[in-house]
């Protein structure tokens, strides 16, 4: 099958990209490099069934596809606070555009979505039947309501155009290819542990968030997208596990075997208190769950920042404790 992956040089898109390869797809990633990085996909340009396009989703290529993956979009706060219209229209126009290159050619369609739509919630853990608790005018509007139009559109299509498409909402991510300059909370621990710098938690430390790791989510996003009877569907994708961000601080910390103190420092305006995905949907409609344990995804992923910030600073590499 030709599959359509947009924001393909991105975290989760890459991860995506070889995973649809190893499964004997050809895949044909759209990147502008905005957020993504090209570092990420270097490896797959010597597959034979892999094809990259640099470019814009609001202006996408004509091309023949029976399966469009739209994850193009800033995704980290401190992205989308430096390209806020930037996220909005690959969320609003972008997705216009790619649902009319899925009506055209007859393909199947999946909108990568957010918990971000819940806001800050007000029912715990959150369910896809709730509406959310969203400020439109708020700091994290233009993601916010950037994905809540994306997805009232996609599901309009389904409703009056019968495309073939669904919804996956995905909670926080984590694993190798994090960018470190994101601001979130595994990419700043491990980036700070390994560099002996002040691991910052943000005020109160209290707050809550569930992480899975990269692998399980791009197996998530796979099944969502082609197992029958998934058209019109909305999924939580996540990891229902929860622990405070203080919590992550301390087993990064541990696992890094970093001397670097914990300090608390002022948090981002309209920080989210809890977020923890209810996921029993996946679990019994695509037969999903998370798989990778904590301490194993954290392991990981402090090993390939390791190697990351050595070849960036051969010269300052962090010895180990």
């Amino acid at each position: 099958m030709r599959v359509l992956v947009t924001g393909g040089a991105g975290f989760i898109g890459s991860h995506l990209c070889e995973a649809l390869l190893r499964s004997g797809h050809q895949v044909v990633a759209l990147d502008n490099f905005l957020t993504g990085r090209p570092d990420n996909i270097a490896h797959l340009e010597r597959e034979p069934g892999f094809t990259l396009i640099k470019g814009n989703v609001c202006e996408p290529p004509d091309l023949e596809a029976e399966a469009i993956f739209h994850l193009a979009s800033p995704a980290s706060p401190t992205k989308y606070d430096r390209y806020p219209v930037e996220t909005l229209r690959a969320n609003a126009e972008g997705t216009y555009r790619l649902l009319e290159l899925a009506r055209a050619r007859g393909a199947r369609f999946l909108l990568a979505s957010t918990s971000e739509v819940y806001g800050d919630p007000l029912e715990h853990p959150q369910r896809e039947d709730y509406a959310g608790n969203v400020d439109s005018v708020g700091p994290r509007s233009c993601y916010d309501e950037g994905k809540r139009y994306a997805e009232a559109l996609t599901v309009t299509y389904v409703r009056h155009h019968e495309v073939d498409a669904r919804i996956v909402r995905i909670f926080n991510t984590y694993g190798p290819r994090s960018d470190p300059e994101d601001g979130r909370v595994i990419p700043q621990f491990v980036v700070q542990a390994l560099r002996a710098e002040p691991i910052t938690v943000h005020r109160p430390g209290t707050q809550t968030r569930s992480l899975c790791y990269v692998s399980d989510l791009v197996e998530g996003l796979i099944r969502a997208m082609f197992r029958p009877s998934t058209a019109g569907r909305v999924y939580n994708l996540g990891n229902p596990e929860e622990h405070s961000v203080r919590e992550f601080a301390e087993m990064v910390k541990r696992l890094a075997k970093s001397a670097s103190p914990i300090v608390l420092v002022e948090g981002r305006e309209a920080d989210i208190a809890r977020r923890c995905p209810d996921i029993g949907k996946a679990r019994s409609e695509l037969g999903w769950s998370p798989l990778v344990s904590l301490e194993e995804g954290l392991q990981s992923t402090i090993e390939w920042f390791r190697d990351l910030l050595g070849r960036a600073h051969p010269d300052q590499r962090q010895a180990r404790a």
